[in-house]
């Protein structure tokens, strides 16, 4: 679960041998260099923090096509440069919508030790998310249960949800798409001093990546895209494929759950263990557990335990273990904690921010959408009897939202430099197939095609983090497969009895 211990970076004590030099380059709209030409004044990090991290805070407009209209501050974290040769800073993102990037890289402290020898590693949390304005809907969005909704039913869970949303966020829920984060980002840029921008952005945050080389294209230095998202299909289109991957990221962990001595599918064959599985599923949504809480456990509760297992390798091992406590003895300790909702804000931000960047709205009213569902269920359910319902359901949480701006659909060719994208086979949020649609949409890009499991390569995969160092170190992309052009294959890695 993710932490919240992460305090406002506006009480920081200043420290003004830690500020750092004005931006190199100016922004072309004049209202906002003010924003631009703005010092961070790093400080002290909450006590959970590695002690020679560093906080601060950036101001950004509120909107930034009218900047009149106010400020909000932006949560800031910095793993300072630890070698002789610096190379300026490189800025993070984890993805979501949602994921706090000041806390987050915090906790993944140690994944960047190697580029932190070269760079200040600089995360933020992105508008409306954790300490930088967050959006709140008090709870109010149908995110369990919804499996189960009829069409109205669920139509008017959306809409009071809607309304809960503005009234307890207020003017920032409509500046929160990827376009808004992207300017933001381009400020912090200038701000720590770079006339370009390094990146490294993971799940959605490749998003924001493609997002800010569209828009500036002539700031983007070393850019690194882990996890890649869609751009521009529509919602019923990425959830069936998003069902297809989660299907197949279940057959991989299942393939080496029979491979491992007292694992739950221990020594059977995998496409019996995977129909297994599907059978419990059928059977908790027919007659649901409790949790020791007093909560309703189905079937779709399992799936979206089993989902959430899915993204690291080294969950695989508890997976198991939570599925065999379930089938031996009823014991729901484990998937209950897999199936926990996200927070409010997490949960929210998750919603609002993927409303603002895609056109798609849905299926219209009531009637439309309930056709919907009954047609498509059988097609989702194909794609996978344990995932297909919850992602379909889904694709109609943008009912009654404002209509979102075109400029990630229409992303094509900006005229970015090279950038370096990591696609994953097994992957359970972004399907490969979207690494080769954003390569395609950026024209300038080379794709590392790691064959293995997990959301996203960097954590998964000594080749990927090999290529990605490389990359971000000294420019140099990965030349194709062993010479021969195509895409630099790397090949996936075992996994061992602890997930690792």
């Amino acid at each position: 679960m993710r932490c919240t211990t992460l305090l406002r970076a506006a009480a920081l004590t200043a420290v003004s041998t830690l500020g750092v030099t004005a931006p190199a380059t100016a922004p072309d709209d004049p209202r906002l260099a003010a924003s631009h030409q703005q010092t961070i004044v790093w400080g002290p990090c909450p006590a959970s923090y590695p002690a020679v991290m560093r906080c601060g805070n950036l101001t950004v407009p509120l909107d930034h096509a009218n900047p009149a209209r106010g400020t909000i501050e932006l949560a800031l974290s910095r793993i300072p440069a630890t070698g002789p040769h610096r190379l300026g800073s490189v800025v993070l993102n984890y993805g979501g919508p949602g994921v706090s990037g000041a806390e987050g890289t915090a906790v993944r402290f140690a994944r960047w030790k190697d580029l932190a020898r070269s760079y200040d590693m600089v995360g933020f949390d992105p508008r409306g998310i954790a300490r930088s304005s967050p959006i709140s809907c008090g709870g109010a969005l149908p995110l369990v249960g919804i499996e189960y909704m009829a069409a109205t039913e669920l139509l008017n869970a959306t809409e009071a949800a809607n309304r809960a949303c503005e009234s307890r966020t207020g003017p920032i829920l409509r500046h929160v798409g990827t376009v808004d984060v992207a300017r933001d980002m381009d400020v912090l840029r200038a701000a720590l001093g770079e006339p370009k921008l390094n990146y490294v952005g993971a799940s959605y945050g490749t998003r924001i990546g493609a997002v800010y080389a569209a828009l500036f294209p002539r700031h983007v230095g070393r850019m690194t895209l882990d996890g890649v998202d869609t751009l521009s299909e529509p919602l019923t289109e990425q959830a069936l494929e998003v069902t297809k991957g989660q299907q197949l990221a279940f057959e991989g962990f299942v393939t080496w759950c029979t491979g491992q001595p007292g694992c739950v599918f221990a020594g059977m064959d995998p496409g019996k263990a995977v129909e297994k599985t599907e059978r419990l599923v059928d059977r908790l949504d027919g007659t649901p557990l409790r949790t020791a809480a007093g909560k309703e456990f189905t079937g779709q509760s399992l799936a979206l335990a089993i989902e959430n297992g899915l993204y690291g390798t080294g969950d695989w091992p508890d997976l198991a273990r939570g599925l065999g406590m379930l089938e031996r003895t009823g014991d729901l300790t484990v998937p209950a904690e897999f199936a926990e909702p996200e927070p409010d804000n997490e949960g929210a931000a998750l919603t609002v921010v993927n409303c603002a960047d895609y056109t798609d709205r849905g299926a219209g009213d009531a009637e439309a959408v309930q056709h919907k569902f009954d047609t498509l269920l059988p097609v989702f359910r194909k794609a996978s009897p344990i995932f297909g319902r919850g992602e379909l359901r889904e694709t109609e949480l943008c009912h009654g939202q404002p209509p979102a701006d075109r400029f990630v659909a229409d992303i094509d060719h900006p005229g970015a430099p090279p950038m370096l994208l990591v696609g994953v086979r097994n992957d359970p949020a972004t399907p490969y197939s979207w690494t080769e649609e954003m390569a395609r949409r950026l024209g300038s890009a080379v794709i590392v095609d790691y064959r293995g499991h997990g959301h996203t390569g960097y954590p998964h995969s000594a080749c990927v983090r090999q290529h990605v160092d490389r990359f971000m170190l000294t420019g140099q992309l990965p030349a194709g497969n062993a010479g021969k052009g195509g895409n630099t294959v790397c090949p996936a890695e075992e996994v061992d009895a602890n997930g690792k």
